[in-house]
Parts: C-alpha cells; sequence; structure tokens
C-alpha cells in the first residue's frame, strides 16, 4: 500500500502543520512516510504547500506529481493542483473560501465548509484539522485516535491547550464528509 498526498493553501492556513499529523500519526502505526513542505519566502500569506507520502515499504523519493488525494484550501492551490490528483483519486477544497467546483468527472470531490465548522465547535483556527478530518472519512488513511496522538504529541506541552478544540475540529469534519457524502 503506497499513497500519496499534497496539502495546500495560503501560509499560515496549516497546510504544512497537517501534513506533519497525518506523518506523525502515520508512523505511530508502523509505515513508512515522507513529509516535505513547500513555501514561498513570504510564509503567511504566500502559497505554502506539503507533500506526504504513506507506505509499506520504505520510500526512495519524497517527491509527488500525483497525488491520491488533494486537499486544497484556497482557490490559487486549487487551481495548480486540481489536475495533480490521479484519476479515481480524492479532493478535498474548503468550501468556505473556495466557490468554484472541480471541473474533473474522474474523481471523488468532497466539498468541506471548513471555517464554519471548526467555528461550530469553538475553534475558529482548527479550519485545517476540519478538513483533515474530512479527508479521513473518505481516505482511510490511519486511525483517528492514532491522528488524535499525533497531534497531541506535535503541539507538544506548549501548545496543550488546543487539543481539546483541535479533536473536537477533527471530529466534526470528518462527520461532515461521512454525512454530506450520502448526498452526493
Amino acid at each position: 500500500m503506497k499513497q500519496e498526498f499534497i496539502f495546500a493553501g495560503f501560509g499560515g492556513q496549516g497546510m504544512l502543520l497537517i501534513g506533519k499529523f497525518l506523518a506523525l500519526a502515520c508512523m505511530k502505526e508502523g509505515k513508512h512516510v515522507t513529509w516535505l513542505p513547500s513555501y514561498g519566502p513570504e510564509m503567511r500569506g504566500g502559497t505554502a504547500n506539503c507533500s506526504v507520502i504513506v507506505s509499506d515499504e520504505p520510500v526512495a523519493s519524497p517527491m509527488v506529481d500525483k497525488a491520491d488525494v488533494v486537499i486544497a484550501m484556497n482557490e490559487p492551490s486549487l487551481d495548480k493542483f486540481e489536475s495533480h490528483v490521479r484519476p479515481g483519486g480524492l479532493l478535498v477544497i474548503n468550501s468556505s473560501i473556495i466557490e468554484r467546483k472541480s471541473v474533473r468527472d474522474d474523481i471523488k470531490v468532497v466539498y468541506c465548509d471548513a471555517m464554519h465548522i471548526a467555528e461550530a465547535v469553538g475553534n475558529p483556527k482548527g479550519a485545517n484539522v476540519a478538513i483533515l478530518g474530512a479527508m479521513m472519512a473518505k481516505c482511510h488513511v490511519v486511525d483517528t485516535d492514532k491522528m488524535v496522538e499525533a497531534i497531541r504529541e506535535e503541539l507538544g506541552e506548549r501548545k496543550a491547550k488546543f487539543l481539546e478544540g483541535n479533536k473536537k475540529a477533527l471530529l466534526a469534519g470528518k462527520e461532515m464528509a461521512e454525512e454530506k457524502w450520502k448526498y452526493l
């Protein structure tokens, strides 16, 4: 089993962080992983993306051209990475700020109102974790408990106060995608 992911958005939207969460959670399950960040010099507000590869075997290269899953948090990221989803793959779109629909008919698409979900659970900065939960509902790459463990570890003692809000956002995003998918 090998799965390739691209998480993309503006710097500050937490795409690199959720990529780290996924990589760490999969490592906790004994899988081989790579995490490769890419961002412009302007960081916050500029473009930022990362690729994650999860495999049962050692990964030779961290480069991802065609991904099984792409998360697009903003329209420039959707424009850039929509074509990078493999046929039959999954595209998760942050419908909170992206109005356009996918132009692809050979992939699965989830429209996730990530900002609304995060606000609804009392974690307005947790849109990245909400959309990660939506992805997890449709791409069963890692157990939810392992993801929560990874979030706890990555946040560390200094940011432990954010764990509960992130857990709520993760579960709410996952629940939204499970429910909404029934009607797409």
